[in-house]
């Protein structure tokens, strides 16, 4: 209810009623309804002119034998008798009415000849009418509510298209493109955002450009770097060279591969999370790493299985080597797969938590070199990760060591 369309709607809402129904009670109060005692009294001047017409014999007034048929009216009636008494007419006359569209009709008894039946107009309500007043006030609000509803939602119209547009926002960053057409603000609020989108799309791809052609460019001065090493006569000396010169070829690989990751686009497919995490598991124990499944649950996703398992594998390989060993755990939960790595790790400190996904984050400041890698591993299994629809989180354990946890959408079996 705290939304910019909702108050625009209750404000106009609230300003139509107030003004309308201020407007009435002063009229209402000004002017006043008419009495329901002084519109009798005509009421009763006829009754008695009827009555003495028929004291006289006249022939051109009917005498029925029973009072009108209908519903009694019985304060209209009381009322009646009582303007009548204070003419000096004891009557019993009674009000009655047919049906709700029914005129009103006074049945004026006439000694024992019988009735006369005489149609009367309604009286207006006795005092101020204030239950007519609530009821005129509610279709008010409820016309006002009506417009105020169309009018909030055409002003807050380009707001509700920037609302959208950031809600449709994938996973690379990228804006839809929008229609352009609709009121004048509508059309101006998407064509400025088309616009974003191309700028925000070329500078993506500059950037990857960048990163990928300086990638490449490390290769060639890397390579005759490395032959110019093997001629170093000091062992100890060539051996740091060479060792420099491996890190920087992992740099520029682990660049390049950021830049595929993010610029491509494998089908996804349903994928057996479980084996999937299975095998990484028995890959990485073969190559002396202390990997341990804890708990596996059968779960499937959908993602691409090459990408996903290069994912998972990098998050496991950070927690089997900085954390010297890494515990999996893979289930459901609440409609989402969870993968949860653990480590015995140091862990990270806390100022350091949201800075893991940078490229080329190292918590060691004195670079490690007994640890392999570029520092782009996790920043490669995030992108994938969010690309297939999923979000990971990092953090301390109570115990020591890291918690690693993915989520992704749960899929269900395809038909067959």
């Amino acid at each position: 209810m705290n939304t910019l369309r909702v108050k625009i709607a209750v404000l106009l809402v609230v300003a139509i009623v107030t003004v309308v129904g201020l407007l009435t009670a002063v009229l209402f109060y000004l002017l006043g309804p008419p009495q329901r005692i002084h519109s009798l009294r005509p009421v009763a001047q006829q009754i008695e002119t009827l009555l003495r017409v028929v004291d006289q014999g006249s022939r051109a007034i009917a005498i029925v034998p029973a009072p009108a048929a209908g519903r009694v009216e019985p304060r209209l009636t009381e009322r009646l008798r009582d303007t009548l008494a204070a003419r000096g007419l004891d009557l019993a006359v009674t009000v009655t009415r047919g049906s709700w569209r029914s005129p009103l009709v006074v049945s004026i008894p006439v000694g024992r000849q019988g009735f006369v039946l005489m149609p009367i107009t309604d009286m207006p309500p006795l005092g101020a009418p204030w239950r007519g007043l609530i009821r005129w006030l509610i279709l008010i609000t409820l016309g006002a509510t009506a417009i105020a509803v169309l009018v909030a939602n055409r002003m807050v119209r380009p707001l509700a298209l920037l609302e959208s547009a950031v809600e449709q926002v994938g996973p690379d960053g990228a804006l839809p493109i929008l229609p352009e057409r609709g009121p004048a603000e509508v059309r101006v609020t998407a064509k400025a955002l088309n616009a974003l989108s191309v700028r925000l799309k070329r500078a993506m791809e500059s950037r990857m450009r960048l990163v990928a052609a300086a990638g490449h460019d490390l290769r060639t001065p890397i390579t005759r770097m490395r032959l110019r090493a093997e001629f170093v006569d000091d062992e100890e000396e060539r051996a740091r060279w060479l060792t420099d010169l491996d890190e920087l070829e992992r740099i520029a690989d682990s660049a390049i591969l950021l830049v595929r990751e993010e610029s491509g686009k494998a089908p996804p497919e349903l994928v057996q999370l479980d084996e999937l995490v299975g095998s990484i598991g028995a890959e990485l124990r073969d190559q002396k790493l202390d990997v341990t499944e804890t708990a596996v649950a059968p779960v499937k996703v959908k993602a691409s299985r090459l990408t996903l398992n290069r994912a998972l594998r990098n998050l496991i390989i950070n927690a089997a080597t900085h954390g010297v060993r890494a515990r999996v755990e893979v289930g459901g939960l609440n409609g989402a797969a969870r993968i949860v790595i653990e480590d015995d790790g140091p862990g990270l400190p806390p100022h350091l938590l949201d800075q893991v996904f940078e490229p080329f984050f190292r918590a060691d400041p004195a670079r490690r070199q007994d640890i392999r890698g570029a520092g782009l591993g996790l920043t490669i299994a995030r992108e994938i990760i969010q690309r297939a629809g999923g979000t990971i989180a990092i953090s301390n354990r109570a115990g020591g060591g890291l918690r690693q946890v993915v989520e992704l959408p749960q899929a269900a079996d395809m038909p067959s």
